[in-house]
């Protein structure tokens, strides 16, 4: 069932059975950038006014009732490092970037009005929640974080039955990504079906499905599939809504994911 729609500035997880979790992704309109003009850029890390994101981060606090103050945000880099935060990590790297949280691609926390946010353009964001065990957790998988098994790393992590977890893959590229033999062979040591998710397109050329991969590698770690949504939304055929770094080649913003409990 697709879980995630369309509000003001961002698109929103609706869920009539979560009562106590945010969870959703910014879109590209609506905002102060100029990436193109007006859009609604997130990331500090980018050529852009700091006052624009700072705006940003005001105006999407105001819409999902979720204070700035509470917010964490890691320093990602492909990898698949992970890490626990609490409510004394809140306000890194919000209002400025630090050396905190540096090489963390997942993160993930078990206390309340801890707001988990990271920065996407293409590659795919993945939510975890648990309502029962008070758990939210965030992980950013482009082809590395996906090859070098990033999900697997955040399941493992968790110390409570799986049946009780809750994935959603949100907005990323489609299978129109691109990878050559080299990066095939790497995704073909997974312990899942390569052929599932990645099509011979051209010669040393391969669409690569990752919100697909991910979602079997969850599967893979004990997650019930009924409990996984894969949404429809993708960065590379809407770019009326989502910034996508590989069709803009780098000259984009970056949209926010986040997840949090209240």
């Amino acid at each position: 069932m697709e879980k995630f729609k369309y509000h003001q500035h961002h698109v929103a997880y609706e869920d009539k059975c979560l009562n106590h979790v945010t969870i959703g992704m910014t879109t590209r309109q609506g905002g102060f950038s100029a990436y193109p003009k007006d859009s609604f850029n997130m990331a500090r890390y980018i050529d852009d006014d700091r006052n624009n994101v700072s705006q940003h981060q005001d105006m999407l606090a105001n819409e999902i009732q979720f204070d700035v103050e509470n917010w964490v945000f890691p320093i990602q880099t492909h990898q698949n490092h992970i890490q626990e935060v609490t409510r004394a990590h809140r306000g890194i790297n919000i209002r400025e970037l630090t050396d905190d949280l540096h090489g963390i691609d997942g993160i993930y926390t078990y206390d309340q009005d801890v707001l988990l946010t990271m920065c996407y353009a293409d590659c795919v964001p993945i939510y975890f929640y648990s309502e029962k065990h008070h758990y939210v957790g965030l992980a950013h998988a482009g082809w590395r974080g996906t090859v070098s098994q990033i999900v697997c790393n955040m399941i493992d992590a968790i110390d409570f039955n799986l049946d009780d977890l809750h994935v959603v893959i949100g907005p990323a590229t489609s299978n129109s990504y691109e990878i050559n033999a080299d990066i095939k062979s790497q995704f073909e040591a997974l312990p899942i079906d390569v052929n599932a998710y990645i099509d011979k397109r051209d010669e040393d050329r391969y669409g690569i499905d990752l919100k697909h991969a991910n979602q079997l590698l969850c599967i893979y770690k004990g997650v019930p599939e009924s409990n996984i949504d894969v949404t429809h939304l993708t960065t590379t055929e809407m770019r009326d809504d989502f910034f996508s770094y590989h069709l803009e080649k780098g000259q984009t913003g970056r949209m926010l994911a986040f997840i949090g409990q209240k």
